[in-house]
């Protein structure tokens, strides 16, 4: 039988205050989303304002204010004044903007809009709507511009066309009184491939490559050379096997050879990707590093956050409302203005001394480039700051660092390890460059094989096995020995740009 009865137990948990789960979510916002949620945030909330570059007397960031707490900086985040020339000493909690302020006119012929703002985003139009447009403007009959835009519609972001002809006839003919024959297609198809970009609608990379040659008047340099080597070479083009490609396009001269090569290298193999809507993505750096007679010293971005405060005219307003709701209202708008201001505080604070604690570990990257990385592991950084390893991985993601080697990714200064003959560690990064950089040295005509580019390192103190040191070489996207051994036996010329 059971009997009723009280127990005491001691225990902690952790408990996710709202405030705590705005800290974590700001933390892991790249630069552009925290400008976005700043934004957000001063549209949606009262009591938070933006500072103009033109504001004068307001008091320091961090001074506190007779009705507001300490204000927080999260860039440069201030408190403000009111302006008492055009603000009314009693001002009703109903007052509408232009009952107090006459609204300032705009000269005539002057656009007071932002310019930014005049400009589209949109990136211009895409490759379908610029072939569409082609299409529309062409003397094709009804029937073949129905054509034109199912295949069109085929043609991927690269300008190959997708799917097989019969395929698309018989998707066509499913609308068509009269069936749609292969042959209709393809004449429809061999106009678009006479559109602007030259290329669009090719079957293959062979194809792509070679309408663009015709398209060369016939006594061009080296264009029959070009074309026969597409013809008859495609498969030793791409194994870079030259003397082969001699053999089997019939173009003996050597001259000729490199000629007609770099002819091919002048045309484009994704004629499509030229016309895109995207937007580009620019990188802004988080902080900026710079070398000082004392050392290296970080600094935060001051232009990745707008500068905002509260406003003090609706943070005194607070004790003058007399109705409850609103008063309550304003109230909590207050308090998540102070949350959200302290929260972008913590965030830059722990942005800053997360790059701090990077640089004093990467000073020899800085100073001496790839080859002097030190390993690190998030680890090592979250014990060195006493903090979560989850929350460093937050800070170190989609935040950059810029510095006189470059920007860079703050993850990119973390890496894998790999033992070293003295009991050390020697970072992957730093092994990487020393194959590249041995790889650039070599004979040409005695390329290192990944073996002897592996004893190499070993004699060095680095102990690596060779299939790693293949893994790291294939991902520069560095050819084998034996590819850089035929790419030295070339013909004179016909070698490739940087290889």
């Amino acid at each position: 039988m059971l009997k009723p009865g009280l127990n005491l137990q001691l225990g902690q948990t952790l408990t996710m205050t709202p405030q705590l789960q705005q800290a974590i979510r700001l933390l892991q916002l790249s630069t552009l989303e925290l400008q976005a949620e700043i934004q957000e945030a001063l549209e949606s909330n009262p009591m938070l304002e933006q500072v103009e570059d033109d504001d004068e007397g307001t008091p320091a960031a961090g001074e506190a204010t007779p009705d507001t707490d300490a204000v927080i900086e999260p860039g440069q985040i201030e408190t403000s004044t009111p302006s008492e020339e055009t603000i009314p000493e009693e001002l009703t909690t109903d007052s509408h903007w232009d009952d107090i302020y006459e609204p300032t006119p705009t000269p005539r012929g002057v656009d007071d809009r932002d310019p930014l703002e005049n400009t589209s985003d949109a990136g211009g139009e895409g490759l379908q709507d610029h072939m569409l447009w082609q299409l529309h403007l062409s003397h094709l009959t009804p029937r073949d511009q129905r054509i034109g835009a199912t295949l069109i519609d085929t043609i991927n972001a690269d300008g190959y066309l997708e799917g097989e002809l019969e395929t698309i006839a018989e998707t066509i003919s499913r609308g068509e009184d009269e069936p749609v024959g292969v042959d209709e297609v393809e004449a429809v198809l061999h106009w678009i491939q006479q559109c602007d970009p030259l290329g669009v609608g090719a079957r293959n990379l062979q194809e792509c490559l070679d309408i663009q040659l015709r398209e060369l008047a016939p006594d061009a340099p080296s264009r029959d050379a070009a074309q026969a080597i597409l013809a008859h070479g495609m498969d030793s083009l791409a194994r870079r096997d030259y003397r082969a490609l001699q053999r089997q396009s019939g173009v003996r001269d050597p001259d000729e050879l490199a000629r007609a090569l770099d002819l091919i290298r002048t045309l484009n193999p994704r004629p499509g990707a030229q016309i895109s809507n995207a937007t580009s993505e620019y990188v802004v750096p988080d902080v900026y590093v710079r070398h000082e007679t004392d050392g290296w010293r970080v600094d935060l971005n001051p232009e990745i956050a707008p500068r905002i405060r509260i406003n003090d005219l609706y943070a005194g307003m607070v004790r003058q409302v007399a109705d409850a709701r609103d008063s309550a209202f304003m109230r909590d708008q207050l308090q998540e203005a102070r949350w959200f201001l302290k929260s972008l505080h913590s965030r830059n604070e722990t942005l800053l001394r997360v790059a701090q604690a990077i640089v004093e570990r990467q000073q020899g990257f800085l100073e001496h480039g790839e080859v002097a990385m030190q390993p690190l592991i998030l680890r090592d950084i979250a014990e060195t700051l006493e903090m979560h390893e989850s929350t460093i991985s937050r800070v170190t993601t989609q935040k950059y660092m810029h510095t006189p080697r470059g920007v860079f990714e703050f993850k990119y200064f973390f890496s894998s390890h790999v033992g070293t003959s003295d009991g050390g560690e020697c970072s992957a990064t730093a092994i990487r460059a020393m194959i590249r950089e041995l790889i650039g040295n070599e004979p040409p005509n005695k390329p290192l094989s990944d073996a002897r580019l592996a004893e190499i390192l070993s004699d060095r103190g680095i102990n690596v096995a060779r299939r790693t040191v293949a893994k790291y070489r294939e991902a520069m996207h560095l050819p084998s020995s034996s590819e850089r051994r035929q790419m030295a036996a070339m013909p004179s010329g016909t070698k490739p740009k940087g290889a």
